[in-house]
């Protein structure tokens, strides 16, 4: 039977779905994929401080993440508000710090919190700011913003969807799947966003939990995949195939979204880490030749490029100086070009402008 968009979708089948899932299609694609994030893996543990990865990639996930769904920053004020303590910034480039923050924590929570509904909803409660719980209200619809037709009308009641998050619960840690984990994956994502059991922040928390699974099952040692930047290039996509499973049970063409998304965004992570070891490479000889050497280390080096911005507190946190050889250390990187200052509220930053730029696609 079709499923009605003017009524809630009660009825939402439980997990797993009743189709083949590995057609010879997704089968090839899911190699590929699967080749590609090995691969990625293993270029990440070249990476001797692995606090560049995480706070570069992943500033840049949470930015398109919440692009996605219109909570929109500039990549300038998320740099400086990730390293500022004193301003008072925006509302959205708070809210996408949090998905960030939301993305750190369900990682590190990963050996002692399975993925569950109480993570989910931790998740949601990190990004939102809120004591967001599972919804409980009734009228909960996703419309056009146009038309204002309704396009899904999610399952109603808690305790209903309380039990369909228990299924995808046992799906998720249930070892006697045998689907690849990367279709698996996609078929959480799909269940999660149909389930849609929060008010708002369903997006943001169920892309987090793509990442926070494939942490799970060993795929990642880091949540280090962009898969957001591939959605928001392809968003018309994203949501169009997601109702087509609803609506016509088409899980193949989802799968191969998901499994294309997976590829693309691993080899792009690859190329973005090999500039970036590029670019530390130039920048610690350039600094070896052109700095006093009581000032170049390659330890001070390493932490321009935890996140574009520093200031002198990052060099005295680390032990790398007392504040004011800090900041004598910071002016003679930005004598040599390397860095260059702003003043944010009452703080001095310092921009890693190469870095900034590589990351920004500038």
């Amino acid at each position: 039977m079709a499923h009605n968009p003017n009524k809630p979708y009660n009825d939402l089948p439980l997990l797993p779905p009743d189709t083949e899932l590995e057609t010879p299609a997704v089968l090839k694609s899911a190699i590929r994929a699967n080749r590609a994030l090995a691969e990625l893996k293993g270029k990440a543990e070249t990476i001797p401080n692995q606090s560049i990865l995480i706070n570069s990639i992943i500033l840049q996930e949470a930015k398109a993440s919440s692009e996605i769904e219109n909570v929109i920053t500039t990549n300038d004020r998320l740099y400086e508000a990730f390293a500022a303590e004193d301003r008072d910034y925006d509302p959205q480039t708070k809210e996408v710090l949090r998905y960030r923050e939301a993305l750190w924590k369900g990682f590190n929570a990963l050996d002692d919190r399975p993925l569950s509904s109480n993570l989910f909803i931790d998740l949601v409660q990190t990004i939102k700011q809120t004591e967001l719980g599972i919804r409980n209200t009734p009228g909960t619809v996703i419309a056009n913003p146009n038309t204002k037709d309704i396009i899904y009308w999610p399952p109603e009641g808690e305790e209903r969807i309380r039990k369909l998050l228990s299924n995808l619960e046992n799906y998720i840690h249930d070892k006697s799947v045998k689907v690849d984990p990367l279709i698996q994956m996609a078929v959480i994502h799909y269940q999660f966003e149909a389930i849609h059991p929060f008010d708002d922040g369903n997006g943001r928390t169920g892309r987090i939990v793509n990442i926070l699974f494939l942490v799970m099952k060993d795929l990642l040692n880091l949540p280090i995949l962009y898969l957001s930047d591939y959605v928001i290039h392809k968003k018309g996509d994203y949501y169009r195939l997601l109702r087509e499973v609803t609506e016509q049970n088409a899980w193949e063409p989802w799968l191969l979204f998901m499994l294309d998304a997976v590829e693309v965004t691993a080899k792009e992570a690859m190329q973005r880490i090999n500039e970036i070891r590029t670019l530390m490479d130039e920048m610690l000889e350039k600094a070896r030749q052109e700095l006093p050497s009581r000032v170049y280390s390659k330890e001070l080096i390493e932490l321009l490029f935890e996140q574009p911005y520093c200031k002198i507190k990052f060099l005295v946190d680390r032990g790398i100086a007392q504040r004011q050889t800090a900041g004598d250390y910071l002016s003679e990187l930005e004598k040599a070009g390397i860095l260059k200052s702003k003043k944010v509220g009452r703080e001095q930053l310092y921009r890693n402008t190469r870095l900034y730029e590589l990351l920004s696609g500038e």
